[in-house]
């Protein structure tokens, strides 16, 4: 059985649990994160970990990859496994695929010397899929695939964000 076989056999096993069971679809996922010294954070979901810091020139030691990269190849990640599964559920014949996402900043927003806004100013996702079938069939896939992708609309669209502040003891 190739690899696209398996993962369209997986997203139908999957699919069908959750036409029977809607209830087993809905999930929470949680990530914690702390800094004790500098900019270092610690952050951490399930079994994995992931350390970041910011460059030298913000206060920082460098030491790691920022949080906006770790966001950057997620998006990267999510779009091109979104697409990839797709693709394999639709029967559409793809290989590789290249995903880019740029972003445009003020820096200076973040620290709070620009009147601009913190966040990015324009994201612009560039994807290269190498396929034998039919392009027409392809944009109408990457199309789907990208409707059904949580963190490609998370970024496009406004959605709620609830913040809570708690004292902590020291």
């Amino acid at each position: 059985m190739s690899r696209n076989e398996k993962i369209r056999v997986a997203i139908e096993r999957v699919s069908e649990v959750f036409r029977k069971k809607p209830a087993a679809a809905l999930n929470t996922k949680r990530a914690s994160g702390r800094i004790e010294h500098g900019l270092v954070c610690n952050a951490r979901q399930d079994d994995y970990t992931a350390t970041m810091d910011m460059p030298e020139p913000i206060g920082g030691e460098g030491s790691a990859p920022s949080p906006g990269f770790h966001i950057r190849v997620g998006l990267v990640g999510c779009i091109a496994i979104g697409i990839k599964l797709t693709a394999a559920r639709e029967g559409v014949d793809i290989g590789a695929i290249d995903v880019d996402v740029e972003m445009d900043f003020d820096d200076a927003a973040m620290i709070g010397v620009s009147d601009n806004t913190a966040a990015p100013l324009e994201t612009r996702v560039t994807i290269a899929i190498e396929s034998a079938a039919p392009w027409d069939e392809v944009q109408a896939m990457v199309g789907r695939a990208l409707e059904r992708d949580p963190y490609f609309i998370a970024f496009r669209d406004a959605q709620p964000l609830k913040t809570k502040l708690v004292q902590a003891s020291a």
